[in-house]
């Protein structure tokens, strides 16, 4: 079966074929990096991620480019806020980025360039539209001519004549046209600048993508993602400049995620309603956020809320659960033993069904339910002590397993998982793990030479400290009373 993609730019499911065999070019755009990235980032980062590992798993060679906008007007309000250089607050957000999204098991791109490592780039894109009359210079500005571009438009299906200078297009009266958007930003004082034929300035957020996808990937590639807000301006603005600039169509497929809602608006800094990926870490475990972001189709909107969050932590307690038992079964099967164990593992129903769910246009909440279906298959086998198969339940454990990690789940044990999800749900309670967990080692230390006072003593402790604990064949393990 071949791969179904949503082409945002045709309005229609299509089948993708990329431009070079078993290569894809995909550029995402990335954060702004001025704040804490919120759910909606999570949600954006997390899709394109889910489609960057499938892609790879089925042996394409992908180069992805996801980009750091790094100087804006919101970066420099935020510098004078904290009274720091701007470049610093680049580098406070930019390890902040690393760190929340490193927990959601967000892969490396091929390519992460910062926009302000590319300004070359972008005046010589700036400089051929000028030349053509396709752009002209304002005052130290440079804005693009929308109505040199004939299909301006095709993207967010908008008709120039409905258009209104006051919907979201700042008013300027240097403009041949109000719909016209900037290349070049005149820089005023005390703002970082760079030297342009111009004059001295910064560039306008369009130009930025065009300039590094057309440096990485070339003047035509694959795929171009990013959130459904960025169809219009910034997308069809790409367009615009991009046609403009090299004659030819820039991406062949365009993808969007659908929102993040809260009380059925969209999540967002503007709106005030937005959690940071921070604040859910406070309260759930990540990869809880990651699975509550992939239950559902990549372009539907998706309901933030707690029940849902906390629904999703029982569906992945339940998996981990799962997944612990089978492994327990099959501990002692070596897998390259087993003959045709990657061929099985291919042709297993499971992985049909993952395959056939993922080729529709990436239908991540279609695979969860076949998870669920497949963890009652496990779980059948595991409370029946099904040994009479172990090399089946091997086969159906790693399908079940393989589809959950090109997901971005089960990057754990199932230990640290329900250690982490411990701490996590514990955390207002001020317990010392690390006490509890050197008092249990005492315990067994003192039982295996006998020294059942100690032991009784160490029990005692952890009984105040209001943990019950239990001796099991794989080994103590303690709960909160």
């Amino acid at each position: 079966m071949s791969l179904l993609l949503f082409n945002t730019l045709t309005r229609k499911k299509e089948e993708f074929v990329p431009l070079k065999e078993k290569q894809i070019g995909m550029y995402v755009c990335g954060v702004t990096v001025y704040d804490y990235c919120h759910v909606g980032h999570a949600r954006a980062a997390i899709v394109f991620d889910t489609m960057y590992r499938y892609f790879q798993y089925l042996d394409y060679k992908v180069c992805f480019v996801r980009n750091f906008t790094d100087i804006d007007d919101k970066i420099i309000k935020r510098a004078n806020e904290e009274g720091i250089d701007w470049q610093e607050v680049n580098q406070k957000y930019i390890s902040a980025f690393y760190e929340d999204m490193g927990q959601l098991n967000i892969a490396s791109p091929t390519e992460e360039p910062k926009a302000t490592d590319h300004i070359p780039e972008m005046l010589a894109m700036i400089q051929s539209l000028v030349d053509q009359d396709k752009a002209y210079e304002a005052e130290g500005d440079v804005f693009y001519s929308i109505k040199s571009f004939s299909d301006y438009g095709c993207l967010s299906g908008k008709n120039i004549d409905d258009l209104q200078s006051g919907a979201r297009v700042e008013v300027n009266e240097t403009k041949r046209n109000p719909l016209d958007f900037a290349l070049w930003k005149k820089s005023k004082p005390g703002e970082p600048f760079w030297d342009s034929p111009w004059g001295q300035g910064r560039p306008g957020w369009h130009i930025e993508c065009s300039a590094m996808s057309k440096k990485y990937l070339g003047d035509t590639f694959d795929i171009h993602g990013g959130g459904k807000d960025l169809v219009f301006p910034h997308h069809e603005n790409e367009i615009a400049q991009s046609c403009g600039c090299t004659g030819k169509q820039p991406v062949r497929y365009w993808v969007h995620n659908g929102f993040v809602n809260i009380d059925k608006e969209k999540m967002s800094k503007s709106l005030g309603n937005f959690f940071t990926m921070r604040d859910v870490y406070k309260k759930y475990h990540p990869e809880v956020l990651r699975l509550f972001l992939v239950s559902s189709h990549y372009r539907s909107p998706i309901d933030f809320s707690e029940k849902n969050l906390d629904d999703a932590t029982k569906v992945l307690s339940r998996f981990y659960e799962g997944l612990s038992g089978a492994r327990k079964l099959v501990a002692n099967i070596d897998m390259s033993s087993i003959p045709y164990f990657q061929n099985k593992v291919k042709n297993h129903p499971l992985t049909q069904k993952f395959t056939t769910a993922m080729n529709d246009d990436f239908n991540t909440a279609v695979v969860i339910a076949h998870m669920n279906e497949g963890l009652r298959n496990l779980n059948t086998a595991v409370q029946n002590n099904d040994t009479s198969s172990l090399e089946d339940l091997a086969v159906t454990m790693t399908a079940w397993e393989q589809a959950g990690q090109i997901l971005g789940l089960f990057f754990q044990t199932p230990e640290q998982f329900e250690a982490d999800l411990f701490k996590i749900k514990n955390s207002d309670k001020n317990l010392d793990v690390s006490k509890i967990e050197q008092l249990i080692a005492d315990r067994k230390s003192a039982r295996q030479s006998k020294n059942w006072a100690e032991a009784d003593r160490c029990r005692d402790e952890l009984t105040e400290m209001g943990i019950l604990i239990e001796d099991t064949a794989n080994g103590t393990e303690w709960k909160l009373k």
